[in-house]
């Protein structure tokens, strides 16, 4: 069976089809700027020639309609009819209490996945756009809902609970969720695999660093806590996210600069993180590295208070599961940098962890990069969301 994988942003959707088989990726692209002017569909074939196709797309039904195109094309598709495709998963962000697990959409699923689009305004309403224009053009197609706040449906109430009037969270259900779930799952899985070791008889610490960054605490195959929380705001410095703060600062900084709340949380999302800590150098990670390699003091300052960050929470989960076997990291910086795996566990070393100069060099692959009388283990493992969508998809619709 082969499974299409859709990621709905508010302006954008990710696609790739997924032989569910083999797990081999068969096709995969991006439509970008849906509804705006200079919209484009980039199509991928693997082994074959990337495709750019410049072309108004007024809304996801148009992109979603010029993906399926793309897939059946004569020349450059994958697939000879829409037949062949046997079920669509859908990311999406957020699914409140309400889904500890993948489900078939259904009418129900869709007015639950809306009664939770206030958690994630954003997102939620952008991932069900999605849907509805795949349910439009393949009405007969099963649809699955994969969320990234499922994995972390197991955080005991202690992990979860904010300190703040219990009314709110029995009104509002203001707690933390955690976020990167799909992620966090996929790679402690594969970190058993490749330690050979049972996923339920392990403590594992997945810090999924990128743009977006969590840390994730997974103990006997359950995670017991994770970095983000009511939104994906809280936790590591992260590209332009401030993470962790103390929140007077909102209001001290409203008085000061007389901005709104609004404002704030805008200063808080996008123009913060190692962005505004560099002093507006850069949110990309590698040009702080190339920085910082340079002895620029803006970068320096900004990657030592990042890994110092890192390092806390590791701390914080090694506590919480009363030791660990593992520590992983993955996403864009995460799995490609041997450099911040480095400068975080120079915090470490109460762990016994001892990096292996060169097996740290790896660059998206799979390894361990710890030597092997390193106490804890240490690894890279490339993410793979949409295989883990698949796999979650074709689990339902078999």
């Amino acid at each position: 069976m082969n499974i299409l994988v859709i990621n709905c942003g508010s302006s954008s959707l990710k696609f790739q089809l997924i032989n569910a088989a083999d797990e081999k990726l068969i096709a995969k692209g991006l439509c970008e700027r849906i509804g705006i002017e200079g919209s484009q569909l980039v199509y991928t074939p693997t082994g074959g020639e990337k495709v750019k196709t410049v072309t108004p797309m007024k809304d996801h039904t148009q992109a979603i309609r010029l993906v399926l195109n793309a897939l059946t094309d004569d020349k450059a598709g994958v697939v000879k009819s829409l037949q062949e495709i046997g079920a669509v998963g859908h990311r999406i962000v957020h699914g409140g209490e309400k889904f500890a697990a993948s489900t078939i959409i259904t009418d129900e699923v869709i007015e639950a996945i809306k009664e939770c689009n206030e958690l994630a305004p954003l997102h939620n309403p952008a991932n069900l756009v999605g849907i509805d224009a795949c349910r439009e053009l393949m009405p007969s197609t099963p649809m699955v809902a994969v969320f990234d706040t499922a994995f972390h449906q197991t955080m005991p109430e202690e992990a979860y609970m904010y300190a703040i009037p219990y009314g709110y969270y029995q009104k509002y259900k203001v707690r933390r969720y955690g976020f990167h779930g799909t992620s966090h799952s996929y790679v402690s899985h594969r970190a058993a695999a490749l330690l050979g070791k049972s996923y339920e008889d392990l403590k594992i610490i997945v810090c999924h660093l990128g743009n977006g960054a969590s840390v994730s605490a997974v103990k006997n195959g359950k995670c017991v806590d994770t970095s983000m929380g009511l939104t994906p705001l809280e936790g590591l410095i992260m590209g332009t996210r401030s993470g962790d703060i103390d929140p007077a600062i909102i209001e001290f900084i409203a008085h000061k600069e007389e901005k709104n709340i609004d404002q704030i949380m805008d200063i808080l999302n996008k123009e913060s993180g190692v962005l505004g800590l560099s002093g507006g150098l850069s949110s990309d990670f590698r040009d702080l590295v190339a920085g910082y390699e340079k002895g620029d003091e803006a970068s320096v300052r900004t990657m030592k208070a990042f890994a110092y960050r890192v390092a806390k929470y590791i701390g914080a989960y090694t506590a919480a599961m009363n030791g660990v076997d593992a520590i992983c990291f993955t996403a864009g910086f995460g799995e490609n940098s041997g450099f911040i795996r480095n400068l975080v566990c120079d915090y470490l070393g109460f762990l016994g962890i001892v990096l292996d100069e060169q097996a740290n060099k790896a660059q998206g692959e799979e390894t361990v990069v710890s030597t092997e009388d390193s106490r804890t283990k240490v690894l890279a493992i490339p993410t793979n969301e949409e295989l883990a969508i698949a796999r979650e998809t074709f689990a339902l619709v078999k």
